[in-house]
């Protein structure tokens, strides 16, 4: 499945931020990987996350900065 006018990178990124918002924190870890072998750094995911925080809820966002402090601390 891919989108000719999207990276890999751009749909790890809109992947991610769709799964933070959506509070899908148990399809995260993996898109969180797959979003670091796309490309993105811990850094640039970990920066959606608190953007995120002001438009999908600081509760989505704390769990999904949870969710991805584990997943990091294993990749």
């Amino acid at each position: 499945m891919g989108t000719p006018g999207l990276s890999k990178r751009d749909r790890s990124l809109i992947a991610v931020a769709t799964l933070v918002a959506l509070g899908r924190e148990e399809r995260l870890v993996g898109h969180l990987g797959r979003a670091l072998d796309n490309g993105l750094s811990k850094e640039e995911l970990g920066e959606v996350i608190t953007h995120l925080a002001f438009y999908a809820g600081w509760p989505a966002a704390m769990t999904a900065a949870l969710v991805a402090k584990d997943m990091f601390a294993q990749h």
